[in-house]
């Protein structure tokens, strides 16, 4: 996804979900989708697990100024 896109990722075990900026390329281990920062991590409930299965839309896309797009893309 392109810089400053902006995410909602909800955490599919709890429902609890947080919106995040996507701000480099990551994630750098194989078989994951996404990673978050701590403070997300621990809004989503996974902190102490590390990992989650997540759902992913896109809130708002600030390079393309696009209406709210939403889109799956997959699951951890």
């Amino acid at each position: 996804m392109p810089f400053d896109t902006r995410i909602r990722i909800t955490n599919l075990h709890n429902g609890r979900s947080v919106v995040v900026r996507i701000n480099d390329r990551g994630p750098y281990v194989q078989g994951r989708i996404i990673d978050v920062t701590p403070k997300a991590a621990a809004e989503l409930g996974m902190k102490m697990h590390g990992t989650a299965p997540v759902y992913i839309e896109i809130v708002r896309n600030e390079t393309k100024a696009t209406a709210a797009d939403s889109t799956e893309f997959g699951r951890r």
